[in-house]
């Protein structure tokens, strides 16, 4: 690596994330940095609060991008609502679910994982039965889109039965967000967390979270405080809460604020319905095109997520040089994870990347990568 700047090159990306990012959202990031505590800085925080609760749905007053990849989210809103000792039940069906679970063993809560199949959506008989013989559960973490595996399960049943048995519901909608709905308020699920980078087209490094008012008070009920100072939600809506005055607690990421702002502003401007109607119709192209190559999908049609899609490797072919033929023709997809390891392909269509022109170039590079 030289020390001359680095100039990356421009590629389609239809793997898991990020996504594609348009010029638009990467000229917002280039703006003039000004001040995290800059009055005018404040006024556009709460814009962007206000974005973020149009995206998700909600009325949450604790609706804030945190400081840090989906990751990040993930681990904040476990670390502000587990204590030690808690019981957590856990779905887990791919690499995200297992994170969850590691999590949360950190954290020194007690674990009871409900599995199911890779490739699979969330048994909610199976979960109902675990919630049923763990009646002192205070979570029910699930997975919306396993982003593994491109399974897609049922949050509204989910979170119903969390109600239902008295404990807070917990959602990874990461690779949903935006992509397919996702309905807090409707739903009643208790905290979500996102990523920026995939179907909202957003450079990676910020995590949209939002926590019910049942969340906070659980927040506000700990007995003792939240192991991470910096993820400490209790301190981070001091900066994040509203209104013109706002207590120091880091020095916000401003100019990945300003393209999550325009990012944002983008998808409004098509308009949500309009987005997951997009995402599935060039899903419906994507199945065509595979099918058209003897290729299949390792999801049934009734659990698949169109945004994330994982297509079984054939027997014989070389993953590997595939995929790397691929990316010499400038088109990136994904490797399968976990026990999917070397069986299957992840092909985003995430946000600017779900157009009937990447499924059409990816065709053409997979059926001459295959013959």
């Amino acid at each position: 690596m030289s020390n001359q700047g680095f100039y990356p090159p421009q590629r389609l990306l239809m793997g898991p994330g990020p996504s594609n990012v348009s010029r638009r959202v990467l000229e917002a990031t280039a703006r003039p940095t000004i001040g995290h505590l800059d009055p005018l800085f404040v006024d556009f925080m709460d814009a962007t609060k206000g974005l973020l609760q149009w995206l998700f749905r909600t009325d949450n007053a604790l609706t804030l991008p945190v400081s840090g990849p989906g990751t990040a989210g993930m681990e904040a809103c476990f670390a502000n609502l587990l204590e030690p000792g808690d019981e957590i039940v856990i779905c887990r069906n791919g690499a995200f679910g297992q994170r969850m679970v590691e999590m949360s063993e950190r954290m020194g809560a007690r674990v009871v994982v409900v599995d199911q199949d890779w490739g699979r959506a969330v048994d909610v008989d199976a979960v109902e039965a675990a919630l049923s013989v763990h009646p002192d559960a205070r979570i029910l973490a699930f997975v919306h889109a396993e982003t593994s595996t491109g399974a897609r399960s049922d949050a509204r049943a989910l979170a119903r039965l969390a109600r239902e048995h008295d404990c807070l519901s917990l959602m990874d909608c990461v690779t949903s967000l935006g992509g397919i709905p996702v309905e807090l308020d409707a739903w009643e699920v208790d905290a979500a967390y996102a990523g920026t980078q995939k179907c909202l087209s957003c450079p990676p490094g910020l995590s949209p979270v939002s926590l019910s008012e049942r969340a906070a008070a659980r927040i506000r009920a700990r007995e003792k405080p939240v192991q991470s100072w910096f993820m400490d939600f209790s301190l981070v809506m001091s900066y994040w809460g509203g209104g013109g005055k706002r207590a120091y607690h880091h020095t916000a990421p401003v100019n990945a604020l300003y393209g999550l702002h325009e990012a944002l502003l983008v998808l409004q401007e098509e308009g949500l319905e309009a987005s997951w109607a997009r995402h599935e119709r060039v899903h419906g192209e994507l199945v065509a095109a595979m099918e058209d190559l003897g290729l299949a999908f390792l999801v049934p049609a009734d659990e698949r997520l169109p945004q994330l899609n994982t297509v079984k490797v054939p027997e014989g072919v070389d993953k590997a040089a595939v995929r790397a033929q691929l990316l010499d023709e400038g088109i990136e997809i994904g490797a399968g994870l976990g026990p999917l390891a070397g069986k299957v392909w992840r092909v985003g269509l995430m946000g600017e990347s779900a157009r009937s022109e990447s499924v059409a170039r990816l065709h053409r590079g997979l059926r001459q990568a295959l013959s």
